[in-house]
């Protein structure tokens, strides 16, 4: 699919969407027909600004009216992140990258990556790193929304990528750098056919990846978000969507616009998951190696393998300042043989 990057607006309400945008969302009957967008953004901010106006300021909510996204959520439908970048035969678009970022997606590319199975897997995540932004997106693990009327609080089982959404708030940035997951301000508004919309503005957001084997994100990545939940009437469930319209001017010779959806899973509530802290220890058992040619490869220790560490600390003494071997200081309480580790 050739997913372009002119911006378009519908008539009926908010509407930006990109060219053949449709083809990567849920059937909705009430998304209207998108028609060519008057004008094109400078940058990020006059596109938030723009919809700010749009909606007339938004709407302030109180505890009680606010939208509320409660429970465990996963990944659903999504536009391919390659599909954006290059074409059905892996030939890269020239009109998407700059010449630069161009190159780097070739070089990576060239090395090989997991996502065309080449053997050469290398993640970020290796050496601890947070998935950010804008990988945070497609994760595919479990995450949880949480509204209140000044901010909210997104929730990423990976890593602990939580993100905050400060409402009708400016952004802030006293400690003179980036993140993972940038700096966010949002207000709320009700669109005539999405009803209840989150719009986001995000800057400031560390240089990243789409997702592991895409074209890397440059330290001017900026966001423009419109949030809104939705029933899917093909699949008969609840669901929350994001367009997300994607700003580089190192990276980008156009901005980006791409649709995620996440599932409302009921089946994890039931079965009583919860997310609990991610530990960055547990990538004790990943490691960056290379192959005969130097190419960089993200390996795995398995249980049962040299080297490898439980996560539950069963078999690693983690703290020097205790004898070793103290009983009860496992992080399980669960005492099995399924391994033969000395220690």
């Amino acid at each position: 699919m050739n997913f372009r990057n002119l911006i378009q607006f519908s008539t009926a309400g908010l509407g930006l969407l990109a060219t053949g945008m449709l083809l990567a969302q849920p059937n909705r009957d009430y998304m209207p027909d998108p028609m060519e967008f008057p004008m094109e953004f400078e940058n990020s901010r006059a596109h938030y600004d723009y919809l700010l106006d749009h909606y007339e300021g938004g709407v302030t909510h109180d505890y009680q009216s606010v939208p509320k996204w409660e429970g465990l959520w996963s990944t659903g439908r999504h536009m391919g992140n390659n599909d954006l970048f290059m074409d059905d035969d892996g030939n890269i678009y020239d009109d998407v990258l700059t010449p630069e970022y161009r190159d780097a997606f070739q070089y990576r590319l060239d090395l090989g990556d997991q996502a065309y199975n080449n053997g050469v897997d290398f993640d970020r995540l290796t050496t601890c790193e947070p998935a950010g932004l804008p990988r945070w997106f497609r994760e595919p693990y479990v995450r949880e929304w949480l509204n209140t009327p000044t901010y909210s609080l997104w929730h990423n089982d990976l890593a602990n990528d939580t993100r905050r959404i400060y409402i009708n708030q400016e952004h802030v940035n006293i400690d003179g750098t980036h993140f993972a997951v940038g700096d966010s301000i949002g207000f709320w508004a009700v669109d005539d056919e999405l009803g209840d919309v989150l719009v986001v503005h995000t800057e400031d957001i560390y240089p990243g990846d789409f997702f592991r084997g895409t074209p890397p994100t440059s330290n001017q990545a900026e966001t423009v978000e419109v949030w809104y939940e939705y029933w899917d009437e093909e699949l008969n469930e609840k669901r929350i969507a994001v367009n997300v319209f994607f700003y580089d001017d190192l990276m980008l010779q156009k901005p980006l616009s791409v649709v995620y959806t996440y599932r409302h899973r009921a089946d994890m509530e039931d079965a009583g998951l919860r997310i609990r802290y991610w530990e960055c220890a547990q990538n004790d058992n990943t490691y960056l190696t290379f192959d005969d040619e130097g190419r960089p490869m993200t390996q795995y220790r398995l249980p049962g393998e040299d080297g490898y560490v439980d996560p539950r600390g069963a078999t690693l003494q983690r703290n020097p300042d205790l004898p070793a071997g103290l009983v009860g200081q496992e992080k399980s309480p669960v005492f099995d043989d399924m391994f033969d580790f000395e220690f």
